[in-house]
């Protein structure tokens, strides 16, 4: 018996670890992108994933969309 205890306990560990690892992932995912495409406000992006991932997960979604939107060159429409 002793040894399906150990077990249980190492397999519970192993999900905890792998959870938490999923969790990090996925708040630090958005920012990393932003960063990487040259987003104008990366630390907004990387904030907004870390607040929605712990406030819900809700509107994680559309922080990760924004991490990929291209804000346009402003034009200089006076010349």
């Amino acid at each position: 018996m002793a040894f399906i205890d150990i077990f249980a306990w190492i397999v519970l560990l192993v999900l905890i670890v792998t959870g938490v690892g999923i969790f990090v992932a996925l708040g630090m995912m958005p920012g990393r992108i932003a960063r990487r495409r040259g987003h104008p406000w990366p630390e907004a992006v990387t904030v907004g994933s870390w607040a929605t991932l712990v406030f819900g997960f809700v509107f994680w979604p559309l922080v990760l969309i924004w991490a990929y939107v291209d804000v346009p060159a402003r034009r200089d429409t006076l010349k």
